[in-house]
């Protein structure tokens, strides 16, 4: 299991590994903690990111530093027209610096523009790399992480937070340099100007800052709070729109909408109190700005008055400590947004940081070719990582051997769908060994060895997508020919055709356009199209009618030739041919042989087969 990686304020039902929930409203429990709080870190772990693509962030550089040196020689031409241009009705002087003023709005207009669309499309650039990134990685977690994860809170940080990261990685960044560059140049120039007034200036600057580092740290903790509770409403709302027809079936609709609306309710109030943080901060930072201009142009209109000073030169420090203040401001609001992108790249950091517990090992054992499909158990015991004393299967052992079809039966929680779970690598038992033509599992590359087994699940996973795509997702690459060859093997064509669009027909999420028995049929055209040496049916043709039933199982004996097939089942109808049956009670097999020897043995699997084929008989 992976250590956790950060702790965060999240609600129980936002169920994400790696954390553990906090009491609602506390403090940081330790200095360690309480730094990452504070910590822009999580936003530096996507600089590789942003440095992808140096070429477009050099030239976004220059031309933010065009820009804003563009913008600090303004009130520079505004002196010269004021103290010359005025004095004695010198209107070459006036036509000069106007026509420099022109030049510099050209200056800014064409810089500005270049650096808007370089920052956005760093922006837009970034996020779609994270959000690729971040799916990749998710690709590659094991059914462990899915079962501690809740899927709507992945979806929120993929969709949600990766935007809020967007922001930070573009247009802030951008703002942030550019405005550091405009304090610090006019900082600069009104020392220049006027040393005197400066003092007053630098005196006012930490009662600016100090709020701005305060609020930005309660902006960071509401973002994330935020943050959190948006992704348990996405997540209760995937999850019942998900079931719509179970909600519906049992006219669950009020209660659901009224517990979603709460959700939502609570989302909302911790934005409200993030939005409140930062006006509150906006509106500090702007009246502080203010008084400390007026105050610094009283003062100097003074000494205009006396004559220590000309008009022009305090109209030059004017404007730069306006465009001082100005940065002051933008920079309040751009650290707020830093914040809360910190906050969104934390959430993020948490899933990438996650590590898949099965893994192809650093120097793979190469399986043989070609493929013969000998599986071998020996000793193998597991359990469950969330049922850890509970054990899935104890003691199992035994040998498939190539070409052999061997089915499973039993009851249910026998352990019977533990068994595929292991021989995919899903999990690795905790005891023994399983061996892939003599190779064990776990030194054998973890794509080659799921490439040479094809699994047909009880509950198929069938995608928003046509007819031959969902097919083809057995074999990414096989033609349109291959697909139909597969769909015919598996009795679907028939059904396929009468379909609006054919093969081109749309399916709806998880299918829901289709028949149980329909989505079952895609499911073994799939596996069929994946031409595996093993072949895995778990409850294969258990949403078949029977006429259905008894053409997909002719199809199966075709396709199982020559095949290592194992077959879940609990109709014993559709495992009587198997070469062997291997029955299993409380994660053992507790009885093996054909169907004939074990009715004959009076077991387990009679007592089943008595009750299965006297009630059938019943039935007619």
């Amino acid at each position: 299991m992976p250590e956790p990686v950060m702790e965060r304020n999240v609600s129980t039902n936002a169920k994400m590994p790696a954390v553990k929930p906090a009491k609602p409203d506390a403090t940081p429990e330790t200095d360690a903690e309480a730094k990452r709080t504070r910590s822009l870190r999580p936003l530096l772990a996507f600089k590789p990111y942003l440095l992808r693509h140096k070429a477009v962030l050099a030239i976004a550089a220059v031309a933010l530093v065009a820009s804003a040196s563009v913008m600090l020689a303004v009130p520079v031409a505004v002196r010269s027209m004021i103290d010359h241009g005025f004095s004695g009705s010198n209107g070459a002087e006036i036509d000069r610096s106007f026509a420099t003023l022109i030049a510099l709005g050209l200056g800014l207009a064409v810089f500005s523009s270049l650096r808007f669309y370089c920052v956005s499309w760093l922006g837009e650039r970034v996020v779609a790399d994270i959000r690729a990134a971040v799916f990749g990685h998710l690709a590659t977690l094991g059914p462990a992480f899915f079962e501690r994860a809740h899927s709507g809170d992945i979806m929120s940080r993929l969709s949600a937070d990766t935007t809020q990261v967007k922001a930070a990685a573009g247009t802030a960044l951008s703002q942030a340099v550019r405005n550091l560059i405009m304090l610090a140049g006019a900082l600069s120039m009104m020392v220049y100007t006027s040393p005197r007034l400066s003092g007053l200036v630098l005196i006012a600057i930490p009662l600016i800052v100090l709020p701005l580092v305060a609020y930005g740290r309660s902006v960071r903790r509401l973002s994330r709070t935020a943050q959190d509770t948006l992704a348990e409403a996405s997540a209760y709302a995937a999850e019942n729109l998900g079931a719509v027809r179970t909600m519906q079936a049992y006219t669950n609709e009020p209660a659901v909408v009224a517990r979603y609306a709460g959700a939502v309710e609570r989302s909302f109030e911790a934005a409200r109190s993030r939005l409140q943080a930062r006006a509150g901060l906006t509106a500090m930072i702007i009246f502080l700005v203010v008084g400390s201009v007026v105050g610094v142009l009283w003062y100097g209109a003074g000494l205009v008055v006396r004559g220590e000073m000309s008009g022009g030169t305090l109209s030059q420090f004017v404007i730069y400590a306006l465009f001082a203040g100005g940065a002051l401001a933008e920079l309040s609001e751009v650290w707020g947004e830093v914040q809360q992108a910190a906050g969104a790249a934390e959430r993020l950091a948490e899933m990438l940081d996650e590590r898949a517990e099965i893994a192809s090992p650093a120097v793979p054992t190469r399986l043989p070719e070609p493929p013969l499909g000998r599986l071998t158990f020996r000793g193998v015991g597991f359990a469950y990582p969330t049922r850890p004393d509970q054990p899935a299967i104890s003691a199992l052992d035994f040998t498939v051997a190539p070409g052999e079809t061997v089915a499973l039966v039993g009851p249910s929680g026998a352990g019977k769908s533990t068994v595929f779970a292991l021989l995919l690598r899903f999990f690795d038992p905790s005891r023994g060994s399983i061996t892939l033509d003599g190779v064990p599992l776990p030194d054998a590359d973890l794509h080659q060895l799921r490439c040479r087994m094809a699994l047909v699940p009880q509950d198929v996973a069938l995608f928003a997508d046509t007819v031959t795509e969902n097919i083809r997702y057995g074999a990414p690459d096989a033609t349109d020919e291959a697909v139909r060859l597969a769909a015919v093997a598996a009795h679907a064509d028939g059904f396929i055709w009468a379909l609006p669009d054919g093969y081109a027909t749309q399916l709806g999420e998880r299918g829901v356009t289709l028949s149980g028995g329909q989505r079952q049929r895609i499911a073994i055209a799939r596996a069929i199209l994946r031409n595996a040496p093993i072949l895995l049916l778990d409850e294969a043709t258990s949403a078949l009618d029977a006429e259905s039933e008894m053409a997909v199982q002719k199809a199966l004996e075709g396709v199982m030739k020559n095949r290592t097939t194992i077959v879940i089942a609990h109709r014993l109808a559709t495992v009587q041919k198997a070469h062997r049956i291997l029955v299993m009670d409380q994660g053992r097999i507790v009885e093996q042989g054909t169907h004939a020897s074990l009715v004959a043995k009076g077991g387990l699997y009679a007592r089943l087969a008595e009750l299965q084929f006297g009630l059938d008989q019943a039935a007619e």
